[in-house]
């Protein structure tokens, strides 16, 4: 199966400029493309995974991929999907970020010597002259054409700073400058890129006269259309000490029956034929498809050992016997202790189960909290210090768990 067939049968293709040309180029010829990445954080989250794993399906193929990090836009900011400004960043910020993305993404992509790239435009954009910039690239762009796109209109009534309008112009210089410095024909991304990627292809074909393709993938999201990758903490990271590998796990064990499917065409490398024999599974059944998920995603980002552990520790707290050593664990104070115990509702908090107490006592009255499988009622429940030397396990609804110790 060629390259564009498999990713349209793995449901990832959103829009192209000009799908036969764009199937025809990556089927018959070794092309250069690249994908852009802004360090706003100092590790990728699942978000930015679906592009990075997008890109390692291209090189596969025999593609090169050119990851270029946004040194210089991200101390602007891109409006797309925000209904506010961006956060401002720092440039030692973005340096440190940026050292954090390559080690992070070279985990997924090659990059020796001719197969792929890391570039970062603050390179050519930190030193640009603006008349010159303004006469030689803004130019080309209408102001009209850009409010009209997606990622602008959805600010406006809130504002919109010439700050950001900036943003689309950059975007496409760096299309610009990658074609004409390293033959660069595609620029790949998710779809709410859209009308960026088609800033940079009619560039490239007003200044150079040249033809430049794009093409985007669909946003990871759950069939209600929401985006996924957010938990009670915030973003699904691929840093294990901003997300914990077992949370990472179990955020996948505990996808929606009608998002797995999706999800393995997406963010693994198990063949399409294979994925559609777990799409013929119904009721519980669906339960081993969604294993089988954040097994090979886990083990895709945080190694293969880790991934088994994570398995472990999971079917530990359902099956008697199993080793529960891989468990997530939470060690308390001995000030926590008070009179040789402590009540259940300040242990949820300390224990980072329940954000207030308020939101422990409803769930303990709606008998949501069970102790060594024993459901939890009352609100006044103490647990001695005693069982806590020993460790004492702490079920949150069907699916969330820790073990406890002092």
């Amino acid at each position: 199966m060629n390259i564009f067939e498999e990713l349209k049968k793995r449901d990832l293709v959103a829009q192209v400029t000009n799908e036969e040309k764009v199937k025809e180029i990556l089927n018959n010829k070794k092309i250069h493309f690249y994908i852009g990445f802004e360090p706003t954080a100092d590790s990728l989250h699942v978000g930015h995974f679906v592009q990075i794993m997008i890109a390692s399906r291209m090189q596969k193929a025999g593609h090169i991929p050119i990851i270029l990090f946004g040194g210089a836009t991200a101390l602007i900011g891109d409006p797309s999907g925000k209904t506010d400004m961006r956060k401002m960043l720092t440039r030692e910020e973005i340096e440190h970020n940026i050292k954090c993305f390559k080690k992070q993404a070279s985990k997924f992509i090659d990059f020796a010597p001719g197969k792929a790239m890391i570039v970062n435009n603050a390179d050519w954009l930190s030193n640009l002259n603006y008349i010159e910039f303004l006469r030689d690239i803004g130019v080309h762009f209408s102001v009209n054409r850009m409010l009209a796109a997606e990622c602008y209109k959805q600010r406006l009534e809130r504002g919109l700073t010439f700050f950001e309008m900036n943003y689309m112009v950059m975007q496409g210089y760096d299309f610009l400058v990658l074609n004409r410095k390293y033959g660069c024909e595609m620029e790949l991304g998710g779809d709410d890129q859209w009308s960026n990627i088609i800033a940079g292809v009619e560039l490239v074909r007003r200044c150079d006269q040249k033809e430049a393709y794009g093409l985007t993938f669909k946003l990871l999201t759950t069939s209600e259309g929401k985006k996924m990758g957010k938990t009670e903490k915030g973003a699904l990271w691929l840093d294990p000490q901003k997300t914990s590998p077992y949370e990472f796990y179990q955020y996948w064990r505990n996808v929606g029956d009608k998002d797995v499917i999706n999800c393995m065409k997406m963010l693994t490398y198990l063949p399409v034929e294979e994925i559609a024999e777990y799409e013929k599974l119904e009721g519980q059944e669906i339960n081993k498809a969604k294993e089988v998920l954040a097994f090979e995603i886990t083990k895709l980002v945080h190694g293969e050992e880790e991934a088994q552990k994570c398995m472990n520790a999971a079917k530990a707290i359902f099956e008697a016997g199993n080793s529960d050593e891989n468990m997530p664990k939470f060690k308390l104070e001995e000030s926590d202790i008070t009179d040789g115990k402590i009540l259940i509702l300040d242990l949820l908090c300390k224990a980072e189960m329940c954000p207030s107490k308020s939101e422990a006592r409803r769930l303990v009255q709606q008998g949501g909290i069970t102790i060594d499988g024993e459901k939890i009622t009352d609100v006044y429940h103490a647990i001695s210090k005693s069982n806590l030397e020993n460790g004492v396990v702490i079920r949150k609804g069907k699916k969330v768990y820790k073990k406890i110790t002092v």
